[in-house]
């Protein structure tokens, strides 16, 4: 999905991507509700709509860094969802975490710091967005563990691609009057693709949607920790396969922050599974 979707950023804004990203997957779930229509309690429409929001937003800048940035550090910056996830369950649900998981939040983020390379006291702005990407991410997965107990998951779903395909059109439509570089990440204008851009459009939906049906499924055949632990892989992938279209081989600071934030990430999930 990240290559395709950093293909495709070659051509057409960011926001974009996100908005062909999300509608594929409006469609897919809507066809779903066809055959079995949802059946829950509800009653939390505004905190279904933040956790739409959020995921939206977190996309976006993922979305962007992809565009910005090498795919491997892109990846590694929306990995430390865990770690964010970790941190927002302590402070909103009051879970418990030992000292093993402060220990492994606290180099989990010396990783960041590794990964981002900041000067002095300042970071640029992928490292900001990639940061945003995890923490924004990890607030939607907050909301989705207490979402659960009155939605069906497709309703938590679409809250998200409806957010992602809603939001993109708005921003998207009064993009020509905003004319402000500091926020190039929140607008752009529809570009029309053509040719191969239309394989990569379908692409990046087809492995988007099969990632999340098999991660599901991996979810429901063993133990969450094993899963995510499993699912550290992607960043592996994603600098294997972005060398392939270009992008530079990691430097070693970068690997040891990799290493750290998956050593932080897999710490976490089990401690907490």
């Amino acid at each position: 999905m990240g290559v395709f979707a950093k293909l495709l950023s070659q051509n057409m804004p960011s926001l974009e991507v996100v908005f062909f990203r999300n509608v594929f997957g409006v469609f897919i779930v809507a066809a779903t509700l066809l055959k079995r229509p949802m059946a829950h309690e509800g009653g939390k429409p505004w905190l279904l709509f933040f956790r739409g929001l959020m995921g939206f937003l977190a996309l976006l800048a993922f979305f962007y860094n992809i565009a910005h940035i090498p795919l491997g550090d892109a990846m590694t910056y929306s990995k430390t969802s865990p770690l964010f996830t970790a941190l927002f369950a302590w402070v909103f649900l009051r879970e418990k975490l030992g000292m093993r998981g402060w220990a492994a939040l606290a180099f989990g983020f010396v990783g960041i710091v590794l990964i981002a390379k900041p000067s002095g006291f300042h970071l640029d702005k992928s490292a900001w967005l990639g940061l945003f990407s995890g923490a924004g991410a990890a607030l939607a997965y907050t909301a989705v563990r207490e979402l659960k107990r009155y939605y069906d998951t497709r309703a938590i779903v679409l809250s998200f691609m409806g957010v992602g395909t809603l939001g993109p059109l708005f921003l998207m439509a009064i993009s020509p009057y905003v004319h402000d570089d500091r926020f190039d990440m929140l607008f752009g204008q529809f570009v029309m693709p053509s040719g191969i851009g239309w394989g990569y459009v379908v692409a990046m939906g087809l492995f988007a949607t099969l990632a999340q049906v098999y991660m599901t499924k991996a979810y429901g055949a063993t133990k969450a920790g094993i899963v995510g632990a499993v699912s550290y892989s992607n960043i592996l992938f994603s600098i294997l396969l972005g060398l392939l279209i270009g992008d530079p081989l990691p430097d070693l600071f970068t690997w040891v922050g990799i290493g750290l934030v998956v050593a932080a990430g897999v710490t976490v999930a089990g401690e907490r599974r």
